[in-house]
């Protein structure tokens, strides 16, 4: 072993106890209670649209779905859904209203640049590997889906 990998050791015994502890449990609370509520908050949603809209409980998702979107990308383009995630971490990333953000957000940094080469390029360059990996997973399960109730 090297010196300076020894020095690199020793340095890490010495400050290890003057580091302060992450606050774990706080963290996953924290995170717990608010992707809870956004989720919460998206049921009220969606029981709105059921019973003052007229939808049925097959379509219903789609337009819940589309007013998660339309609130959490606002919300980011004014700065508080930011400050949530600042606050709530890994809670404010539920799937609809995390990926609205970030695409928001993306958008949003970009727009100096242009429509074409600002944001839709750096916006789509985000979203990419996510609207993959969804397009290739609904294809396996459709047809996991297909071999099973063909054999079953």
């Amino acid at each position: 072993m090297s010196n300076q990998q020894k020095l690199k050791d020793n340095y890490k015994k010495n400050i290890k106890p003057y580091q302060p502890k992450p606050p774990y449990f706080m963290n996953c609370l924290k995170a717990f209670v608010v992707g809870g509520l956004i989720c919460a908050f998206g049921q009220i949603i969606e029981n709105l649209y059921l019973h003052y809209f007229n939808y049925t409980e097959e379509n219903v998702g789609n337009p819940t779905v589309a007013t998660l979107i339309l609130l959490s990308a606002l919300l980011t383009g004014f700065g508080v859904y930011d400050k949530l995630g600042q606050f709530a971490g890994a809670g404010s990333a539920v799937p609809v209203t995390g990926f609205a953000n970030s695409m928001t957000s993306a958008a949003m940094e970009h727009r100096s640049e242009g429509l074409v080469l600002g944001v839709a390029t750096n916006m789509f360059k985000l979203a990419g590997s996510v609207i993959t990996f969804g397009v290739v997973a609904a294809y396996i399960m459709g047809m996991l889906r297909y071999a099973f109730k063909a054999f079953f």
